[in-house]
């Protein structure tokens, strides 16, 4: 799958119109608009439709969404399964077959990867990635453990946080919101 070029994402129009209509009722009016509309944001967009598209399958877990991308096209998806089951980074990941595909590869999630998924990343050797919400509890890239400034990791990717921030942690707080 190509992504087609990024949309014109315009102040006020949350997720900037274009995920509007899938959102849960509570969250239409309370997501922030993304202000720009680079590659890296477009492709957030995909990974945050990816995990919207699977809300309430990963019950009791939130939902999170990832996207792997190589030479413009998605490679892969996946997204939380239930609870005791696999993360979104590690079903992305094992539905391909030939790990060479992953050269180059770069990774959008929305939610900082634990030390799991951060291994996963590391042994398919994912040249890039980008997650959009922190997690200080459970993240292990800018939080926690720092997996990949371990001495013991092989391959560090390179990281950018933040890309999509305020709408995947929208997201989460929701989900949570409502379980509370």
């Amino acid at each position: 799958m190509t992504l087609a070029a990024a949309p014109s994402l315009q102040p006020g129009f949350g997720f900037g119109g274009v995920l509007r209509d899938t959102l849960p009722e509570p969250l239409r009016d309370a997501a922030p608009p993304i202000r720009t509309a680079g590659e890296d944001e477009a492709w957030m967009l995909e990974t945050l439709r990816t995990a919207m598209t699977h809300n309430g399958l990963s019950d009791p877990n939130p939902v999170v969404g990832c996207v792997i991308v190589r030479d413009g096209r998605v490679i892969s998806h996946g997204a939380t399964e239930r609870i005791g089951e696999r993360h979104a980074e590690r079903v992305a990941v094992e539905a391909v077959a030939d790990r060479s595909a992953f050269r180059g590869a770069t990774a959008y999630v929305t939610l900082e990867p634990c030390t799991m998924c951060a291994a996963a990343i590391s042994f398919a050797r994912i040249r890039r990635l980008y997650y959009g919400a922190a997690d200080p509890k459970g993240g292990a890239v800018d939080s926690g453990v720092r997996f990949f400034a371990s001495p013991t990791c092989h391959h560090a990717p390179e990281v950018y946080s933040a890309v999509g921030e305020n709408e995947a942690a929208t997201l989460l707080k929701e989900f949570f919101r409502v379980r509370r």
